[in-house]
């Protein structure tokens, strides 16, 4: 059983999958189990096209700051961060505020 979700990356954070901002995934883990690390570490294997990008998302094993994250449109921090459990259906959202010049 996989749990269907999709995420976006936004503010211009989508360098990091080939400029695409909407992903539909299918996360195959057991609803109910799987967390939004598992998450992250689908995201990392599964979505950021090149290897050299992961930086740009991970440090130290999870979101980097500087990357707003919403889940449902609900600031992770109040969900639970790492620890919020995925439900099929949700709308993870990534977004860079660190603006390059």
């Amino acid at each position: 059983m996989a749990i269907k979700i999709k995420v976006e990356f936004l503010g211009g954070l989508d360098i990091i999958s080939s400029s695409v901002r909407e992903h539909k995934c299918s996360v195959p883990l057991e609803e109910g189990e799987a967390t939004m690390k598992d998450l992250i570490e689908y995201v990392t294997k599964n979505i950021i096209t090149d290897p050299k990008d992961i930086p740009v998302f991970i440090e130290d094993d999870t979101v980097r700051p500087g990357i707003l994250v919403l889940i449902n449109d609900t600031d992770w921090e109040l969900e639970g961060m790492e620890d919020y459990v995925l439900e099929s259906g949700d709308v993870f959202t990534f977004t860079s505020t660190l603006h390059g010049g």
